[in-house]
């Protein structure tokens, strides 16, 4: 027996990369809107309320405005937008982060997608603090590097155009101001008392992304080395299908390797590493931000709610 799937934006980047993501599927019934109607809070209105599950892939304010159209409780919404990621009332949609976040999503009626800057922040410091290697009000620092595709149709749109500015060869960074629209996500979920400092840089490549927490251990006063961390995770993530810690290199390994940012671009996800020394780590996750930061992932909180294998149409 199919359910009725409706995506709220279902034109947008990470609208059409879920559509990608249900090809084949015949558990699934998709409820379309006509071109003409995709702005009709009417009609909207009606295909939330005639489906089993609706995405919404919108601005923060047209996805609080859809949520109020869903008048019944069957209705089960799977927000990718920043609306509702730190309203405790929703399921927040990482279920590798706790068994607890993994209950959350198949039994809730509500579950906000994670940022695909937050994902990777998430995936490294939420363990560091759920382990006691950091504590919660330890100074976090991060950095990141992404493909533009993150950045909405327009942005793409200069990227890929023939006018393109010559500033947009290079790396850019941004959010200069600290105001990221992901840093609250970052701060609740990982648990931290203190938002992080986060410096994200768009560049010249369409997708993926690499998140980047520096630690030096001499702050943390607890004899804690690179292989321990390295063990932690491995550990906290044995049994995820989705996220794969990386073997520890040595330093002559580290010495003659890239980390490129774009390598997962088109999958679903995480890769944890732990790079550095005993006295200054370097830990980084590597997603696709349109994939396990955002449509891969919205797919897979759907597999959970749905009761399936979560890798369905992932993997």
């Amino acid at each position: 027996m199919s359910v009725k799937i409706y995506i709220d934006g279902q034109e947008g980047t990470t609208g059409l990369k879920i559509l990608e993501r249900f090809e084949g599927r015949n558990d699934i019934e998709l409820l379309r809107i006509s071109e003409d109607k995709r702005k009709d809070s009417q009609e909207r209105a009606r295909l939330i309320n005639m489906s089993d599950y609706t995405f919404l892939c919108l601005p923060d304010d047209a996805a609080r405005e859809a949520v109020s159209f869903a008048d019944n409780d069957h209705v089960r919404i799977i927000d990718a937008s920043t609306a509702h990621r730190t309203n405790p009332d929703w399921a927040y949609g990482f279920p590798e982060l706790s068994p607890e976040h993994r209950e959350k999503i198949a039994k809730s009626n509500r579950v906000a997608v994670p940022g695909c800057y937050a994902s990777g922040f998430a995936s490294i410091v939420y363990p560091l603090v759920n382990h006691g290697i950091i504590s919660d009000d330890f100074p976090v620092f991060a950095y990141a590097t992404s493909g533009y595709s993150g950045a909405g149709k327009k942005a793409i749109a200069v990227y890929e155009g023939e006018d393109k500015p010559f500033e947009y060869g290079s790396p850019r960074q941004y959010a200069l101001s600290q105001q990221h629209k992901h840093l609250p996500e970052m701060q609740a979920v990982s648990g931290l008392k203190y938002k992080p400092m986060f410096n994200p840089i768009i560049c010249d490549y369409f997708s993926g992304m690499v998140v980047s927490v520096p630690i030096q251990t001499r702050l943390l006063g607890n004899g804690v080395t690179a292989k321990q961390v390295q063990e932690m995770y491995a550990e906290h993530y044995k049994d995820a299908k989705l996220v794969e810690v990386m073997p520890l290199m040595s330093e002559d390994e580290q010495k003659s390797f890239f980390l490129a940012s774009n390598t997962l671009s088109g999958q679903n996800k995480i890769q944890v590493f732990v790079f550095g020394n005993d006295e200054q780590m370097l830990l980084c996750s590597r997603l696709d931000n349109l994939g396990k930061g955002a449509s891969g992932a919205a797919v897979q909180c759907l597999n959970i709610m749905m009761g399936i294998d979560e890798t369905v149409g992932l993997v």
